[in-house]
């Protein structure tokens, strides 16, 4: 749990961040391997992270559930898995835009699949 640091008139006081959590349920359909990650959006965090994604390897249902900040953005991108130029949501390294690709972390649930 990260502690935020707030400063006003003179007296500090310390914070910590709220964790929470999301699940994200993921389906392709796709012929080929696919690749999924997932980002926040008001920092530089994403899962797995360190410059990995989650393989999918089949057309099963495959859930991840994400500790997050409670109330952060958190959206997903997806991509056939050696060709970053076929993707969904936000793609490759969050790079993309999207209108439905993304929750707030607040405990909830967002499933999704991926179609040729």
């Amino acid at each position: 749990m990260g502690r935020t640091l707030v400063c006003a008139l003179g007296a500090c006081l310390a914070f910590s961040a709220l964790a929470e959590n999301v699940t994200f349920n993921v389906k392709s359909n796709h012929p080929n391997k696919v690749q999924v990650e997932f980002y926040a959006q008001g920092r530089s965090h994403a899962w797995p992270g360190g410059n990995q994604a989650y393989n999918l390897d089949d057309s099963a249902v495959h859930s991840y559930r994400l500790n997050c900040n409670a109330g952060e953005r958190i959206c997903y991108g997806a991509w056939v898995n050696g060709n970053r130029n076929k993707y969904w949501g936000v793609g490759l390294n969050n790079r993309q835009r999207c209108t439905s690709c993304c929750t707030t972390c607040n405990g909830g649930t967002i499933s999704f699949t991926l179609n040729p």
